[in-house]
């Protein structure tokens, strides 16, 4: 097991991309703190850690804030003892991406608030931690919308920021032994992509997931997994010489 014993947190876990790489890790014999605003979700996460017999504990909190990055830093530190790794995958969508360039400055604030500052708090948080054990390594949930024009402009700033963070950052943790990386998930299916968080349904959504489809190279839209698997490779020793990166996994969507 890659992850035996280590302390693995993972932000908005609830569902979608955070749910699949909570229970991956925790497959892989981490002891995972699950994050998330939904606490029905984020137990239902856990449940997953603990059907794998690994170690969960659920933070209900808005880690776009310092008091909540905090709370879910401190619980692994109670809970276990430290952090090993941290996976910044918290995120909303922007709805309107009709003239986004002109959303609303309460769209613009929240959309960077809780996709980009997150990033900022829980990362700042966590490497103090991780300092103090000489090692650590955190993953960074981007977009392809940092490269290519689509999701609106406030969530393409915000995911460009963890981007440009991420690569910024990375340096500088190196001689502290932590490294941090970022993935850019393209078409996927998610609650969020799918429409179902928004209210669509089963039909609305096969026909949203369909056009994405069409999109991509591959000729289709990639899973929760593909993300996970993409993470765990980044938090893992496996990936002990690589820091700074972004790691687009879109089915060829970019390169088109």
């Amino acid at each position: 097991m890659r992850f035996r014993d280590r302390a693995v947190i993972v932000t908005g876990a609830a569902s979608g991309f955070g749910r699949t790489t909570a229970a991956r890790f925790g497959e892989e014999g981490a002891k995972v703190v699950i994050a998330d605003v939904d606490e029905d979700g984020a137990v239902a996460t856990a449940d997953l850690v603990r059907g794998a017999g690994a170690e969960a504990e659920v933070v209900v909190a808005d880690i776009s804030t310092w008091d909540g990055a905090s709370a879910t830093v401190d619980r692994a530190v109670t809970a276990f003892a430290g952090v090993d790794v941290l996976v910044n995958n918290a995120g909303i969508a922007q709805l309107d991406t009709t003239g986004s360039w002109d959303c609303t400055e309460e769209v613009w604030d929240r959309l960077i608030q809780v996709d980009l500052k997150s990033v900022f708090l829980c990362s700042k948080l966590a490497i103090a931690r991780m300092r103090e054990r000489g090692a650590g390594a955190i993953v960074n949930i981007a977009s392809i919308a940092a490269s290519v024009s689509i999701g609106g402009a406030a969530y393409a700033a915000a995911k460009g920021g963890i981007v440009s963070y991420t690569r910024h950052a990375a340096p500088e943790l190196a001689p502290l032994g932590i490294r941090m990386n970022c993935v850019s998930p393209g078409f996927m299916r998610t609650p969020m992509a799918t429409g179902e968080r928004h209210g669509l349904d089963a039909d609305a959504q096969a026909e949203r997931i369909a056009r994405m489809g069409a999109l991509v190279p591959m000729g289709h839209t990639g899973s929760t997994m593909d993300i996970a698997e993409a993470v765990l490779f980044l938090a893992s020793d496996e990936a002990a010489y690589v820091t700074g990166q972004e790691l687009i996994v879109d089915g060829g969507y970019v390169v088109r």
